[in-house]
């Protein structure tokens, strides 16, 4: 009895830049192949795997897919030029430099989504670079600066809304998305290799907008002024009555549109436990505004309360100098308390007793001692010396000698 072999796929970057060619969004894809649209996504995404026979349907699909690519790509190489030329001439300045060979297809993850990518593809873990490089010239490679700026640029505007929802505070949802990019710079040669650098920040940011010790902390101490739309400030106030992990959970999966295995991931907890966490959300919220029971118009409305406030996020080298400060900061602090430890430490060597000294023993009550008595009255010849002895002593330097036998 022989084995089958699964049917070979392309790599995950491979299968999304094959769909983004024919400018079709993750929901046709799912539509031709009878699955979720969250099902495409973690297949693109490499988090999870079709099989049997969801897996050849859709490897049939992507070979289709690539096969009209390559006739594309054919069909423009025998195509005629306008103005054929026998060999490549160098340009003088007055004309423009003609197309040497026609447009490759676009390589994968380099060119970003197309404008007819579906408007949630901005949650895809892969951040798009923002900018491109000319045909024919080679791209550089982006500094740390420079990368951690297109990482901002691209995720900040975002996660600062979804901060205040989670928060209700303007001013702490920025915080929060700048605290989290100056722990992002601090940690840079760990989130630029990770899987998902926007995610990472963002769960950097979810972990100090809920953080509970903001309770303290005087500023916020005292709510912020609501939305001034009606259905807004209800709205907010269904979300902020949530516990924080159901909340977290509901944005994360309505509102951003992660599915249900990178949602529990990214909380740190189990597929069903963040399952029950999100129906209970959904049911408080369905409670309390019967027409947000539908998850589509949720997600509508969630978007619309983000987009209703002006929030914006400091500029990427504000940030960077923040964090390279409070780095500094933070090192020198932990110098000077080194430096007091081993001087206390050595004052103490310097200063302790070299031997044992026993303690002096607290003292004890002697029993059997007669009680003190005041003395008696003098006798005659007593009294007489003492009154002699007064009146040599005072008149003069008399001695008082032995008298002679």
């Amino acid at each position: 009895m022989t084995q089958r072999h699964a049917t070979p796929l392309p790599a995950p970057k491979e299968r999304r830049r094959l769909r983004e060619a024919r400018s079709l969004t993750q929901a046709q894809i799912a539509a031709r192949l009878g699955v979720p649209r969250e099902t495409v996504r973690g297949w693109e995404s490499g988090r999870t795997t079709p099989r049997g026979r969801r897996r050849e349907a859709y490897a049939n699909l992507l070979a289709e897919l690539a096969s009209d690519a390559a006739d594309r790509a054919v069909r423009a190489e025998d195509s005629p030029a306008p103005d054929p030329a026998p060999e490549p001439q160098a340009t003088t300045g007055t004309d423009p430099a003609p197309a040497s060979a026609p447009e490759p297809a676009p390589a994968p993850e380099a060119a970003g989504p197309t404008p007819g990518a579906e408007p949630d593809a901005k949650h895809e873990p892969t951040p798009t670079p923002p900018a491109q490089a000319e045909p024919g010239t080679t791209t550089p490679s982006l500094t740390p600066a420079q990368a951690f700026d297109a990482l901002y640029a691209f995720c900040a505007p975002a996660l600062v809304r979804q901060a205040y929802l989670l928060t209700g505070r303007r001013e702490l949802a920025r915080e929060s998305v700048e605290r989290a990019f100056q722990l992002a710079w601090q940690r840079w040669p760990e989130v630029a290799v990770d899987r998902d650098p926007a995610g990472w920040v963002r769960a950097a940011a979810y972990e100090y907008a809920l953080s509970p010790w903001h309770r303290f902390r005087p500023r916020y101490r005292h709510p912020e002024p609501p939305p001034a739309d009606a259905s807004d400030r209800a709205l907010m106030d269904v979300l902020l009555h949530l516990p924080p992990p159901q909340r977290r959970t509901l944005l994360l999966y309505d509102g951003v549109g992660l599915d249900l295995p990178e949602t529990a991931a990214e909380t740190e907890a189990s597929t069903p436990a963040t399952a029950n966490r999100l129906l209970h959300a959904r049911e408080t919220v369905a409670s309390r505004l019967p027409e947000l029971s539908d998850p589509v118009t949720l997600n509508r409305r969630l978007s619309e309360l983000a987009s209703t406030e002006r929030l914006r996020a400091a500029k990427p080298p504000a940030v960077r100098i923040g964090s390279e400060r409070r780095a500094r900061f933070w090192t020198r602090a932990a110098i000077a308390f080194t430096v007091a430890l081993v001087g206390t430490t050595a004052l103490t060597l310097r200063t302790a007793p070299t031997r044992y000294e026993p303690p002096v023993p607290p003292g004890e009550t002697v029993q059997g001692v007669p009680p003190r008595v005041a003395p008696g009255s003098l006798s005659e010849e007593e009294a007489e010396l003492r009154a002699r002895l007064r009146e040599e002593t005072l008149n003069g330097p008399e001695r008082l000698a032995p008298a002679p036998r």
